[in-house]
């Protein structure tokens, strides 16, 4: 009798499984939404931020305050396709790749309290 029984359930365990198959865009769906979120949340903003450095980068000019990615604060003195001379204080010239350029120095009056 409960061979029986058993029979009956191997038997609806395999119907139960052969229609319930999914297809194939039920099966991509949850990797395509994940693509999707990766892109608009990661990849889509950092290909604006480079693109935004790019033209930041290619219209320096010669007496520009700009900051530099290791923190450096000077004013550009020199251009050449590949290095930026800066210089950092009185008479004190450093040359940089042009690529370390972060930014335009943002120069804030100090305050007295």
């Amino acid at each position: 009798m409960l061979w029986i029984f058993l029979m009956d359930v191997a038997h609806a365990q395999e119907a139960a499984s052969s229609a319930a198959k999914p297809n194939l865009l039920e099966t991509m769906m949850p990797f395509l939404m994940m693509f999707g979120v990766i892109y608009f949340l990661i990849l889509r903003p950092q290909s604006k931020r480079n693109q935004a450095q790019k033209v930041f980068l290619s219209s320096l000019k010669k007496g520009d305050s700009v900051l530099t990615s290791s923190g450096i604060l000077g004013s550009i003195e020199g251009l050449t396709d590949k290095f930026v001379t800066l210089e950092i204080a009185n008479n004190v010239r450093v040359r940089i790749l042009r690529s370390q350029i972060a930014g335009p120095a943002q120069q804030q009056e100090d305050q007295k309290s």
